[in-house]
């Protein structure tokens, strides 16, 4: 499944495949981790909005997001009653904490890093999707694919805030350093399996 060029050339490297075989292999914790992860990126939205509200357009734009965030949630929610999936609590991934650590503390770098993390975040999402789909059954596929176009849209519009607040070549310096962690957190051995987990351990 195709992706635009700009999120394939954005992002560090693609899904390892490990990570894809460990996917369809616990299909139940994909689905809660997603669910999870949407209720998240909601949150997310909704605390840059209280945080930099200040900004009518950012938080017109976060607002938006965090809408969309939680339609998908309440979407996974419906496949996991579909599919007979218990909710239950699940561990965060090392992931977006992983990233987060990244993020510079004093502002607007802050700001701008934070913003670069969410494209990361998203863009990730949005590829993990295409590498999914082909291999799923046809309904959840179709789920799936249906996604990347949100998601896509997502990652666009935390870069275009990013280079809205900071310089442009700061903005680059803190992607290809953000860039980096993000390589490392997707390729290095993980001990456990999460929608944004790295390598399979063991």
């Amino acid at each position: 499944m195709s992706l635009p060029s700009d999120l394939i050339d954005f992002l560090p490297c693609p899904t390892p495949e490990a990570w894809v075989r460990a996917a369809l292999a616990q299909q139940d914790i994909l689905l809660l981790d997603h669910r999870n992860c949407e209720l998240k990126a909601a949150a997310t939205a909704m605390s840059l909005i209280a945080r930099y509200g200040q900004d009518a357009e950012l938080s017109a734009a976060l607002s938006k997001l965090a809408r969309e965030e939680l339609v998908h949630h309440e979407q996974v929610l419906r496949w996991l009653k579909r599919r007979g999936v218990a909710l239950r609590p699940l561990t965060a991934s090392r992931y977006a904490s992983g990233l987060r650590a990244a993020v510079r503390t004093h502002e607007p770098a802050k700001l701008v890093d934070t913003l670069i993390v969410g494209a990361f975040i998203e863009a990730r999402s949005c590829e993990r999707f295409a590498a999914l789909a082909p291999h799923l059954d046809e309904e959840l596929a179709t789920f799936y694919t249906g996604l990347l176009q949100s998601e896509g849209r997502h990652y666009q519009g935390y870069l275009r805030f990013a280079y809205r607040f900071g310089e442009p070549q700061d903005v680059e310096r803190s992607i290809q350093k953000i860039r980096q962690v993000e390589q490392g957190l997707i390729e290095s051995p993980d001990p456990e399996f999460r929608f944004h987990s790295g390598c399979p351990a063991g």
